[in-house]
């Protein structure tokens, strides 16, 4: 895992807001932030599966019109 040294404010930002919105209490902040990421993970790893399977073609592939709508 990588960690950034540099001060990115928009990473102050989002847990200032994140903080807020679960009106101040940190433990919940993080509860919040780590079942977002969970819900990520695992729609990284839907879109994958779909990938690999065929069901999502690749950029480089002509996208039938009836996928489009």
């Amino acid at each position: 895992m990588t960690f950034f040294k540099r001060h990115d404010d928009r990473y102050e930002n989002a847990l200032d807001n994140v903080i807020a919105q679960c009106g101040g209490d940190t433990r919940g902040a993080l509860m919040a932030l780590l079942a977002a990421n969970e819900y990520l993970e695992a729609e990284l790893h839907h879109l994958q599966t779909a990938i690999e399977t065929g069901a999502v073609p690749l950029r480089s592939e002509k996208v039938p019109p009836n996928l489009l709508n």
